[in-house]
């Protein structure tokens, strides 16, 4: 599916890439509803039917990940609430395999996420992904959603990749679309980011469920 001669590196998403979506969407979906409908005495429906237009409308913007934008303005602590269902963190299968493979062949690893730095923390602390890449780059440490072109510009001028010769691969479609505007070559997206859901059906771009499939050729440069 990919030619590896051509990549040289390899941009990762976190959520919904490498680890199960289903954290953060029972988290967003179920559990800071009941959390919100406690503090302000409402059903857990009706807190649902409060915050979801107000999560749709941050969609895509910097906010949408920001716990302490969410945390001020649901006067939670979204940050606290995130370690009490920390148990529901979990890697994607074969994501170790495929981290060792891409290490083993020497190419550049860089995880691009729009996670917030707290919620980064806490992943990597519970998975101890980290130790497979050179650098961790959120886009709060820029200030821009990957969505947007200027996360890409400010990471280009960062970290000094070749577009024609770095592969991403992320869940969400509009990012891939952003990079793809940006002019970053290889794009991947993942059909299955939360297990508890079915597999999407991907037309846009080249999609994967499992990272073995982009395992072949990958060939160790020792």
């Amino acid at each position: 599916m990919l030619d590896w001669q051509q990549i040289d590196t390899v941009l990762l998403d976190m959520d919904g890439t490498l680890l199960d979506l289903n954290f953060d969407n029972h988290f967003w979906q179920r559990f800071v509803p009941l959390k919100f409908a406690e503090l302000h005495g409402l059903s857990p429906e009706q807190a649902t039917q409060q915050l979801a237009p107000r999560f749709r409308a941050m969609e895509g913007k910097l906010e949408w990940y920001c716990l302490d934008y969410w945390s001020k303005q649901l006067q939670l602590d979204i940050a606290g609430l995130k370690q009490e269902v920390a148990g529901l963190i979990a890697i994607h299968p074969h994501v170790v395999e495929f981290l060792e493979a891409v290490r083993a062949a020497n190419k550049r690893l860089l995880l691009v996420t729009n996670a917030h730095r707290d919620s980064l923390d806490l992943k990597m602390e519970k998975t101890c992904l980290q130790l497979f890449f050179d650098q961790i780059i959120s886009s709060h440490d820029y200030g821009l959603a990957k969505e947007q072109q200027g996360f890409w510009q400010r990471l280009e001028d960062s970290h000094q990749f070749e577009k024609s010769t770095t592969l991403l691969v992320d869940d969400s479609l509009s990012v891939l679309r952003s990079a793809r505007q940006f002019g970053i070559a290889h794009l991947v997206s993942i059909s299955k980011p939360d297990s508890t859901v079915p597999v999407r059906e991907i037309t846009e771009f080249p999609a994967v469920e499992d990272f073995r499939a982009l395992m072949p050729g990958l060939q160790s440069r020792l």
